[in-house]
């Protein structure tokens, strides 16, 4: 009899808090206060806020994406030493809040063609993204974010950087009709041994076309500038050829944004001073 007394009050309390019926009704059955529900619904509304454009082969993309990326890179060096990326140092792009974007890029593993070099895992990676402005195609087809990545120095064999790094960066873009670019400026700094490592700042810019409903040509242009270091006072210049394919999975739902996008392209050194002659690069994204 004490147990029913004690269980009644706490029935009548859950039963007090539990929503009206006609809330319940105004979800979709089985999603009622879902965890995922709420998530899916806010990466939607984010998005629907920026231009429809697939993130480019090499610059980082302006926009907000969430996307599972695995990327695959061969580096051809003047000694003709090539050098394989497996991962491409890519991994998981997530959107947990309005206008933020995290992203968690696990180590790429890196084999090279000669045996004076050993193999081994390069550096993690992270970047946190916030857009600031933003205009789909109806609105004016723009894009303002900055962003902020960092390395952890976690490769073996000196397949990595001996220092961490932090990473500010600016980028701007802007779509006209079938066309867009996208631009980002940033800087590479080491936390600890600058003295060593030296300083870097790296401008990419992306020029994209739409074509055929699937197809994404577009034509990169990768510069870096050093300071300090080895490479005090050089730069070099990459230009990407590339041809991204974009497919959705689910066509016949409107709301879902569950598709595939494949690429490849193919960097040439453009400067005098480089490091590698050229890199083929090849994209698998799983967006969702």
């Amino acid at each position: 009899m004490q147990r029913r007394l004690i269980i009644a009050p706490v029935f009548l309390a859950c039963c007090g808090s539990l929503p009206a019926q006609d809330s319940l009704a105004a979800k979709p059955a089985g999603q009622q206060e879902s965890f995922f529900y709420s998530w899916e619904q806010r990466t939607s509304a984010t998005q629907a806020k920026q231009p429809a454009w697939p993130p480019p082969l090499i610059t980082t993309f302006v926009g907000l994406i969430q996307v599972e990326r695995v990327d695959f890179m061969r580096q051809t060096a003047s000694t003709l030493v090539q050098t394989w990326n497996v991962d491409g140092s890519k991994g998981l792009n997530l959107i947990p809040f309005a206008n933020t974007e995290i992203d968690t890029n696990l180590p790429g593993y890196f084999e090279h063609s000669s045996p004076a070099v050993k193999n081994g895992a390069g550096d993690m990676s992270f970047l946190l993204k916030y857009r600031f402005l933003a205009g789909n195609a109806g609105h004016g087809s723009y894009l303002l974010s900055s962003f902020l990545s960092g390395t952890i120095p976690t490769g073996s064999y000196k397949n990595g950087s001996a220092d961490a790094t932090v990473s500010p960066n600016i980028g701007v873009a802007k779509g006209f009709a079938w066309f867009d670019v996208q631009s980002t400026l940033g800087a590479s700094l080491p936390v600890m041994d600058t003295a060593t490592l030296g300083r870097s700042i790296a401008w990419n810019t992306a020029m994209q076309a739409h074509l055929a409903k699937y197809f994404w040509p577009e034509l990169e242009f990768n510069s870096t500038y050093f300071k300090g270091g080895s490479n005090d006072g050089k730069n070099q210049t990459f230009a990407t050829p590339g041809l991204l394919f974009t497919h959705k999975l689910r066509p016949a739902e409107a709301q879902s944004r569950l598709g595939l996008c494949m690429g490849a392209g193919e960097q040439i050194a453009t400067s005098r001073f480089h490091s590698y002659n050229h890199e083929i690069a090849v994209t698998t994204r799983l967006i969702f």
